[in-house]
């Protein structure tokens, strides 16, 4: 069962954009071959992580450092 807070979103719609185009220029440079392999996987499942997560519009990380309003920053 999923909990509360990974069904709101917290990422605007300048921050989506950007998760979603890092991704896939992420996962587009993992696609290229490479001498080794490990790297090619890691980016390409980083970089589709990525653009799912601007896609859904929730980002875990954001919602753990800036709170579940995302304008007050936890840390300092």
């Amino acid at each position: 069962m999923a909990n509360a807070t990974s069904d709101e979103q917290n990422l605007t719609t300048m921050e989506r954009a950007a998760y979603i185009v890092a991704g896939l220029g992420l996962a587009a440079a993992g696609a290229k071959p490479r001498p080794n392999p490990l790297l090619n996987v890691a980016a390409l499942l980083g970089g589709s992580y990525l653009a799912w997560r601007g896609y859904v519009g929730s980002c875990p990380v954001k919602g753990a450092l800036f709170g579940p309003d995302g304008s007050t920053p936890r840390l300092g």
